[in-house]
């Protein structure tokens, strides 16, 4: 069917094992892929050959999920060097990041009780210039440079930007959803 199972995301899909990735590539190379090894392809098969497809198209979806996530891309290329990015174990960060994180949090709950959509907008904007600005610079560091080390303490900044964003969102949607109660209240008076 395909060459062998145990090749890595981007020799599965015939890329190079680059932080630096093609979007566009990355998805001619996963539906070339999916296109040779989809399930359907393989319907009136053995039921052996049926059960090799399903894993080469878990294998396909897997592949380009990560990739396509620049964070969980560069978590999976710097496993492959031999670098655990030490996001569960490992929560030094620097004395200024930590100091921006607070602010950060203080700003979401603020934002949160103040019930303040636009102040809450404006973080989520400065944190998608940060996430910019450090994806960047994790460019640089898998590329170029290669400084694993940085490029671990870049990932674990950047895993906690998602956490302050999904604390965003959780604030504006129970915005949403209590204005959205509110509207249904008053027109039932």
């Amino acid at each position: 069917m395909t060459p062998e199972f145990s090749r890595n995301h981007f020799e599965l899909l015939g890329l190079p094992v680059s932080y630096a990735l093609d979007a566009a590539a990355l998805e001619r190379a996963y539906r070339d892929l999916q296109g040779r090894v989809h399930p359907d392809r393989f319907a009136s098969a053995s039921e052996a050959e049926r059960r090799v497809a399903m894993q080469w198209a878990a294998r396909a979806n897997e592949a380009y999920r990560t990739l396509r996530n620049p964070v969980d891309r560069a978590r999976y290329l710097l496993g492959l060097k031999g670098f655990d990015t030490g996001e569960e174990s490992n929560t030094a960060m620097p004395p200024d990041f930590l100091l921006q994180q607070m602010e950060w949090r203080e700003a979401v709950a603020q934002g949160r009780a103040d019930r303040d959509e636009a102040a809450l907008e404006g973080l989520r904007r400065e944190i998608h210039a940060e996430r910019g600005e450090m994806q960047s610079l994790l460019a640089r560091a898998l590329g170029g440079e290669r400084n694993y080390d940085a490029g671990c303490s870049l990932v674990r900044k950047l895993r906690f930007l998602d956490k302050i964003e999904a604390e965003i969102d959780d604030a504006l949607e129970a915005m949403a959803e209590g204005a959205h109660g509110h509207a249904m209240v008053k027109g039932r008076s």
